[in-house]
């Protein structure tokens, strides 16, 4: 294994068990490559700022602990720093999918199972340090360029009968300056609509500016979303501007709308209204032009109704409603969406996929989808993660069925798969709905939230 200027690979082995280094060592060496071992993560990094590698080889657990693999993962975080396109590949003996799955998401290129299989871990290595040279005869900033480029056109994929009086309406309102109110259950892909209708505004010129107005405390509430000047308050030390000011000639998309409390909700009225505001601490009118859509999983004209939510705040946020239909009502569009999807993490994580296997394409077609197509892209990242052939194979998925007795089922299950079993069931219970769900299982918003994303869920 020679470069261009004829020096060997060099490879870092960082593991605490000197035998497995030495086997490392071993077989590499074997190969061609040159390798410099290292005991600790402390060695790991003194080596690696003061030496040029082509590859990793990481251990996830050191002196710390023994199986939760985090040290190994602030290890990761740390050579990234150092050098972001240095190609990692850990290694665990614990059998911790889940660790080596979080080591992908933070940057690792592949992982191994120790004891690992010699051609696979050669392969795996070759194809790495093979990527890495071919990156480096490109221009990596043009390169980055186009992946922005890429990942910032939105990709609405509904192919379903379902799905076809959706693109209707949104072909038909998406080049107007409307206020649209996008509903419809968690995780049905409102922001990808969203970022549809900008897409095909005349605002498109301009990055679409998205917050979650739900998630924002009383307290910063006002300055977030029409910014403050210095001094107005104790942690004011400069001029900021705000969301709708940034969003001014574009789109502002305001995410979980009927979480707004109801006394903060005049405020936000009084900007649609007029198209006027003051940042917190002055008394200067500006004026902005910025096209609303905002998203909800509830029923917001129940909320309404109740007295949650404003009914002339409804008003002005639904001239144009779009409902978001739930994956199980549109069981064609499953196989497309995952398609897409492979295709998208294949590129991301570097890796050659064919497609699913026949299995794992059942699978996908006869899962109850709780958690609509935010579950279904966790799910297919996940695959893509854990495949090791050129087909995700159903076990890849890490799906599980829900059972009509969950007794005997359960106890086969994890604390923490049992956690994830019972709020897919609260959520397909209530209709999707987070806010009844959340309660139902007697959580606070906040901490459901939580939940969801943990578990791929949100």
């Amino acid at each position: 294994m020679k470069t261009d200027n004829t020096r060997r690979y060099r490879v870092l082995l960082a593991d605490d068990q000197p035998d497995i280094r030495d086997a490392l060592r071993l077989l590499l060496k074997n190969e061609g490559y040159e390798t410099q071992p290292a005991a600790s993560p402390a060695e790991a990094l003194a080596a690696i700022e003061n030496r040029e590698f082509d590859a990793v080889l990481m251990d996830l657990n050191y002196t710390r602990d023994t199986t939760s693999g985090q040290e190994g993962l602030d290890l990761l975080s740390r050579i990234l720093i150092v050098d972001n396109s240095l190609p990692v590949v850990v290694m665990t003996a614990w059998s911790s999918i889940e660790v080596a799955v979080e080591a992908m998401r933070r940057g690792a290129r592949d992982f191994l199972q120790k004891p690992w299989e010699n051609t696979r871990l050669l392969s795996i290595l070759r194809t790495q340090i093979d990527l890495r040279q071919a990156l480096r005869h490109a221009s990596r900033l043009e390169a980055e360029n186009r992946l922005l480029r890429a990942e910032s056109r939105p990709t609405l994929i509904a192919e379903s009968a379902t799905m076809q009086p959706v693109l209707e309406l949104i072909a038909r309102i998406g080049p107007s300056d409307a206020n649209v109110l996008i509903t419809g259950e968690h995780g049905t892909g409102k922001e990808v609509v969203a970022q549809t209708l900008h897409a095909l505004s005349s605002r498109a010129g301009k990055a679409m500016v998205t917050v979650n107005a739900g998630g924002l405390s009383e307290g910063i509430f006002e300055s977030e979303l029409f910014g403050h000047v210095k001094g107005a308050f104790t942690d004011a030390r400069s001029d900021r501007i705000g969301r709708f000011e940034l969003a001014d000639g574009s789109t502002l998309f305001l995410d979980e709308i009927a979480n707004v409390p109801l006394n903060l909700q005049a405020k936000l009225l009084r900007v649609l209204e007029t198209g006027e505001l003051e940042r917190v601490g002055s008394s200067h009118t500006r004026r902005v032009s910025a096209r609303v859509i905002a998203a909800t999983n509830a029923d917001v004209n129940a909320e309404a109704e109740a007295g949650r939510f404003r009914q002339d705040l409804l008003f002005r946020l639904n001239t144009i409603e779009i409902h978001l239909p739930p994956l199980r009502e549109r069981r064609d569009d499953v196989q497309p969406l995952a398609v897409h999807f492979l295709r998208g993490y294949a590129q991301r994580y570097r890796k050659s996929l064919a497609g699913f296997e026949a299995a794992a394409l059942e699978a996908l077609q006869e899962h109850p989808w709780p958690g609509n197509v935010r579950e279904l892209d966790h799910a297919i990242e996940r695959g893509v993660l854990l495949s090791t052939g050129q087909f995700v194979r159903s076990s890849d998925l890490g799906l599980r069925s829900n059972p009509s007795s969950g007794t005997a089922r359960l106890e086969d299950m994890s604390l923490e798969e049992v956690e994830r079993h019972l709020i897919q069931r609260t959520l397909g219970r209530h209709g999707g709905n987070v806010s009844h769900a959340a309660k139902a299982l007697g959580l606070s918003r906040s901490a459901m939230y939580r939940r969801l994303q943990k578990h791929g869920l949100g």
